[in-house]
C-alpha cells in the first residue's frame, strides 16, 4: 500500500533524464523518451511532468503509472485491434514494434466539454454544429452526454494540432478511405471497451486520444499509448448526475492545481527560469496518479521505489538482453577474456 511518506521520500529518485543509457537513436519528448533499435523501439516513460511546453516538475512514481496503465489497455483491447507492444521489461518502459505513423490523431469524445479553443464545448458554445464532421443537435449543454460518442480527427504537428473532416483526410491523401473506416471503427470499439471497464471501476473516461500506424506488413496497429491520465479526461462516476443536473462542474482527479501554481507564481510562457514546485504539491499530484491508476485498472498500486529508477532501468534492459552488459574488466582497465 503507498503512502505519502513514501513518495515523499521518493521526491529525490525520479526517473527525468535516460541518455545516460547510451541507446541509438534517441528522441526526447515532453514526458517520454524514445529509441529506435531498428526493427523496434524502446519507449520510456520519464517522471516529467509537462505543461506551458515546459517541464515543471518531477513526479515519482508517474512513469510507473502512466506505462502501466497503457500496458493494462493493451493487453485488454488485443482483441478489437493488434497493438505495437512486445514486451514491458521495466514499470516505466515498454519495447514494440517499429511503425509507420498515421499523421492523425484520433479524438473520440463521449461528452460536450473541454475549455482550449479546440474543445467541443468551445465550438459548440461560439455556434458550430457541425464539428469535424459531426452534425450536433440543438438545445445541448456543457458536460452532457453526446447522443453517441463522436470521433473529431486532428492533424499532427509540433507546433498545434488543426481539425480536420473524414473528408479532408481522405482527400489529402493522409490515409485512404478504406484506412479511415478500419481507423474511425476501431477507436470507437476502443473507446466503448474503455467506457465500460472504467463505469466497472466509478469512472466516466470521457475523452481520449488514439494514435495508428503500420506494421512492416501493412496492417494497421494501435500504438503510443491508451487511456492514461494525462491521454484521456476521467470524471467521478458516483457524483456525474448529481452534478449535472446542478450545473456544476463534474468532480474529476486532474493535475489542474500544478498548472494554476505556476500561473500564479510566475509567467510560466515567458520566464526563463520557472520556480521550484512545492514538495506538498508533487506528493500531492504523484498520489492522484497512484489514485487514478488503482481506479481504472482495478488493481493495487505497487511502487518500485527501493532503488534508483535510472539504475533498475538499466539492470532490466539488460536483463531483458535490449541493453548490452558491459565486459568485465581487469584492474588496469583491459577487458577480461575467459580462456
Amino acid at each position: 500500500m503507498f503512502s505519502r511518506e513514501l513518495i515523499r521520500d521518493s521526491l529525490s529518485r525520479c526517473l527525468t533524464d535516460t541518455s545516460e543509457l547510451g541507446l541509438p537513436g534517441g528522441k526526447r519528448g515532453k514526458v517520454r523518451d524514445s529509441y529506435d533499435l531498428g526493427d523496434r523501439i524502446l519507449l520510456i516513460t520519464t517522471d516529467r511532468q509537462s505543461a506551458f511546453d515546459r517541464v515543471l516538475a518531477s513526479v515519482p512514481f508517474k512513469g510507473q503509472v502512466l506505462n502501466r496503465v497503457s500496458a493494462y489497455w493493451f493487453e485488454n483491447t488485443r482483441d478489437i485491434i493488434p497493438n505495437h507492444v512486445i514486451s514491458v521489461p521495466d514499470p516505466c518502459a515498454t519495447l514494440a514494434q517499429k511503425c509507420s505513423v498515421y499523421p492523425v490523431e484520433f479524438i473520440v469524445r463521449g461528452y460536450l466539454t473541454g475549455s482550449t479553443s479546440t474543445s467541443a464545448w468551445t465550438l459548440y458554445s461560439g455556434g458550430s454544429r457541425n464539428i469535424c464532421g459531426n452534425v450536433l443537435p440543438e438545445g445541448m449543454v456543457k458536460n452532457q452526454r453526446f447522443p453517441r460518442p463522436i470521433v473529431t480527427p486532428t492533424t499532427k504537428s509540433d507546433e498545434h494540432d488543426q481539425s480536420i473532416t473524414p473528408e479532408e483526410i481522405v482527400g489529402t491523401g493522409l490515409m485512404t478511405a478504406a484506412e479511415w473506416e478500419r481507423a474511425s471503427s476501431a477507436v470507437l470499439s476502443l473507446f466503448r471497451r474503455g467506457v465500460e471497464m472504467a463505469a466497472a471501476n466509478g469512472l466516466i473516461l470521457v475523452d481520449t486520444k488514439y494514435e495508428l500506424g503500420r506494421d512492416a506488413n501493412g496492417d494497421m496497429m494501435l500504438i503510443d499509448e491508451i487511456h492514461t491520465p494525462d491521454s484521456s479526461r476521467y470524471w467521478l462516476a458516483g457524483s456525474y448526475e448529481e452534478r449535472f443536473s446542478e450545473g456544476r462542474e463534474p468532480e474529476n482527479i486532474d493535475k489542474e492545481f500544478l498548472r494554476l501554481w505556476f500561473r500564479d507564481n510566475c509567467d510560466p510562457y515567458s520566464d526563463e527560469e520557472l520556480p521550484g514546485a512545492p514538495d506538498d504539491l508533487v506528493v500531492e499530484l504523484s498520489s492522484r496518479y497512484i489514485r487514478l491508476f488503482e481506479m481504472i485498472t482495478g488493481m493495487e498500486f505497487e511502487p518500485v521505489p527501493e532503488m534508483d529508477p535510472l539504475d533498475r532501468l538499466r539492470m532490466n534492459l539488460q536483463k531483458s538482453g535490449i541493453l548490452q552488459r558491459p565486459e568485465p574488466c581487469l584492474r588496469d582497465g583491459t577487458p577480461s577474456v575467459p580462456e
